[in-house]
């Protein structure tokens, strides 16, 4: 039995492509900023909640503004911007699916991976 799906509305859509955006590319690349802002002993994340109000403000910012530009300067965004994932004949699910087996997609989160954990250690070590 074949179901045919409702057509995903371009909102929601954008809306599916701007979080996956934001978490899976964004979000460890200002974690590790943070973090690094925080072992050079910067006092710009030295407020209560600084580091993380950093954090999710980046996120969003890069999350809201990628979409827009990187389709118009493809150059300067190809490592923080995915077609696949404003893709509406796709769910969440299946765009997370195809994003991964992606050979680069793979070794980008093998390095946000290294990248955290280090520095990580470097912070809990030094603060």
């Amino acid at each position: 039995m074949n179901a045919i799906s409702a057509p995903k509305s371009p909102g929601l859509n954008r809306l599916e492509g701007m979080t996956l955006t934001g978490l899976l590319q964004a979000l460890p690349t200002y974690a590790g900023a943070a973090m690094l802002l925080k072992l050079v002993g910067t006092q710009t994340l030295g407020y209560v909640g600084g580091a993380a109000m950093f954090v999710v403000l980046t996120t969003f910012f890069h999350a809201l503004i990628t979409p827009w530009l990187a389709p118009k300067y493809p150059r300067f965004f190809k490592n923080s911007y995915e077609p696949l994932f404003f893709d509406a004949s796709l769910s969440v699910a299946e765009k997370v699916m195809r994003w991964r087996t992606q050979p680069m997609a793979s070794f980008q989160l093998l390095t946000n991976v290294v990248m955290l954990s280090l520095l990580g250690v470097a912070v809990m070590s030094v603060g």
